[in-house]
């Protein structure tokens, strides 16, 4: 009942019988007899068919959140069991907003140190598709803006307030300074994340409570898509401070601090809020509570 389980959550994240089956390592004829099975063992249809897969039916979604609550608990007495016998081991698997990837060493160093046998899986996510993918158990942790947390269906560890950066050519300021105001910022030629982007949502609502309109004349939804055209020297922008840390800047590139006159934002660590929660889950938020990083 469990692989069948599985296969109907790979179908329905797939929607595609061909794609759902070459996911799974296993024949399309197979993968459909499993389904049939399924909807046989529990009397109802699971999905709308024609020549191809349409959609799940109203009892094909209702299985489908049994299924991942089923799965995700049958994985986590399998890594109760194994801990007790072996010690903490297996695939931590992390979703990550790409603003915080410079600061994830900051745990998963002294985190596989403590426990060598734990191997991580780290993905850049935004934020939206962070809170998606702990909800479909496709990760085990988010680093995100706790601004996105939802009472109660969360648990969560406060991990670093972000702050901000103007990253700019030399040409754009004579003399050095120390720190720069959002209305400056706003005069420049502004390349910046796309607003499906938290960060750029943020940015977005700093300005406007400045009031103070923008329009970048380059979007991106890479910030190596934004760092190669400051490095050419024709564009600014607006990065956290860990981003900046974390690069080798050229010789006329230059980073100013922001001026700090908006609401702090809060990265942290969240996970879906079970009990109990998986040793693997345990001891990363353990160790997480003893980090405190600032920008």
């Amino acid at each position: 009942m469990i692989d069948k389980l599985n296969f109907f959550i790979i179908l329905a994240a797939e929607r595609h019988f061909g794609n759902a089956a070459l996911k799974l390592g296993i024949s399309q004829p197979s993968l459909s007899a499993a389904i049939r099975q399924l909807e046989h063992d529990l009397g109802v249809m699971l999905i709308n068919r024609g020549s191809r897969f349409q959609n799940l039916t109203d009892e094909g979604n209702k299985v489908l959140a049994w299924a991942l609550r089923i799965t995700a608990d049958t994985r986590t007495m399998k890594e109760e069991i194994r801990t007790r016998s072996i010690g903490l081991s297996g695939m931590l698997s992390i979703g990550a907003i790409p603003t915080a990837m410079p600061n994830i060493p900051g745990i998963s160093n002294s985190f596989l140190r403590r426990h060598p046998n734990v191997n991580l899986k780290l993905l850049s996510l935004n934020s939206n598709e962070i809170l998606g993918a702990l909800e479909r158990f496709e990760i085990d942790v988010g680093v995100t803006y706790l601004d996105n947390e939802s009472t109660g269906k969360f648990q969560s560890v406060p991990f670093y307030s972000e702050s901000y950066c103007l990253i700019t050519t030399k040409k754009n300021f004579s003399q050095k300074k120390e720190i720069i105001s959002w209305i400056e910022v706003a005069k420049l030629r502004l390349c910046l994340l796309t607003p499906d982007m938290q960060n750029r949502r943020i940015l977005d609502q700093i300005f406007l409570a400045k009031e103070v309109s923008i329009i970048p004349a380059l979007e991106a939804n890479s910030l190596i898509g934004l760092l190669s055209h400051v490095h050419s020297g024709e564009w600014s922008s607006i990065l956290p401070l860990s981003i900046i840390n974390s690069l080798t800047l050229n010789k006329n590139i230059i980073s100013i601090p922001m001026e700090t006159s908006y609401p702090q934002h809060r990265i942290g660590l969240i996970a879906l809020n079970r009990d109990p929660s998986t040793p693997l889950i345990s001891a990363f938020f353990k160790e997480a509570k003893g980090i405190t990083l600032k920008e």
